[in-house]
């Protein structure tokens, strides 16, 4: 088993840890009302996406997300959340550093010891979400989960759900497709777009996301035989007929949209083992991309 089929095997454990952390760490997290920006880099700023979203959407206060390299210093926030697994990314580091003492800044990471925890004001630690893989799973899909928690939009269904998602079957047909586009809406366009980097990260797919509604304005172009379009969450009314028609593979996310990840990362290890790739050592990849001075 690879180090990626063992951490993302973990994930529901992952989240109900994640959970209990909201609760302890709640001083930590944006409170309602509070102008927020999460920011991170490739996966972690799909998560950010997702994160802002989500909270937008409960009430919570306008919140906004940003890869760490593109924050727009002329906007004015309550609260900067930087998600960074490594501690380490210089996009990150750098932001942060800029950020000190005229913005509130919270950190969610992996090692208690990385150089982040010594630029933001207030920490969060999922120590038990760390991964040996470049490639991440449990990290994000856990960093993501406590911003569920905190604002209560986390039960025991998601866990259920993401253990339904390891042990059932991925649907016929799909790891022999050619290429693969991947469907949100709201928060989930975030899930979606970091569903395709899995992709192609893992087994070098030709891999797309689009928000579901976009899909008609031209993407569905190159459906035909051979691609698949995977919804994660409620799709729009008629795109399933009309992926159908123009001869691609429709799959339909039943599942918690978080769970519809997990499945899309077996996936990706599935195509990966297919072509003969170790996603453990993913071309071009480092765990953490630190910049020289």
């Amino acid at each position: 088993m690879t180090h990626v089929e063992d951490e993302l095997n973990s994930q529901p454990e992952c989240w109900i840890r994640a959970a209990e952390e909201a609760a302890r760490h709640g001083g930590a997290l944006p409170v309602p009302g509070e102008r927020v920006a999460i920011v991170g880099c490739g996966t972690s700023y799909f998560m950010a996406q997702a994160a802002a979203a989500l909270r937008e959407g409960a009430g919570a206060g306008e919140t906004d997300a940003f890869a760490a390299s593109e924050f727009p210093h002329a906007r004015r926030y309550d609260r900067v959340v930087a998600l960074t697994r490594s501690g380490t990314t210089t996009e990150v580091l750098d932001l942060l550093g800029q950020l000190r003492g005229r913005v509130r800044a919270t950190a969610i990471t992996a090692d208690p010891d990385a150089p982040v925890t010594s630029v933001a004001g207030d920490v969060v630690v999922l120590d038990f979400a760390d991964e040996r893989s470049v490639v991440q799973t449990r990290f994000a899909t856990s960093a993501l989960t406590l911003f569920r928690a905190h604002l209560g939009l986390h039960t025991g269904t998601v866990v259920a759900d993401g253990r339904t998602a390891l042990s059932t079957p991925l649907p016929p047909g799909l790891a022999e497709c050619t290429q693969f586009t991947f469907l949100g809406r709201g928060w989930t366009v975030g899930l979606a777009s970091e569903a395709a980097l899995k992709m192609r990260e893992a087994s070098l797919s030709w891999t797309e996301a689009y928000p579901a509604m976009e899909y008609r304005h031209g993407p569905i172009s190159i459906t035909t035989g051979g691609t698949a379009a995977w919804m994660l969450g409620t799709a729009p009314d008629g795109l399933a007929e009309q992926v159908r028609a123009a001869g691609g593979l429709w799959i339909e996310g039943r599942l918690d949209p978080l769970a519809e990840l997990v499945r899309a990362q077996r996936l990706a290890v599935a195509v990966a083992a297919a072509r003969g790739l170790d996603p453990d050592r993913p071309r071009h990849l480092t765990r953490s991309v630190i910049l020289a001075p």
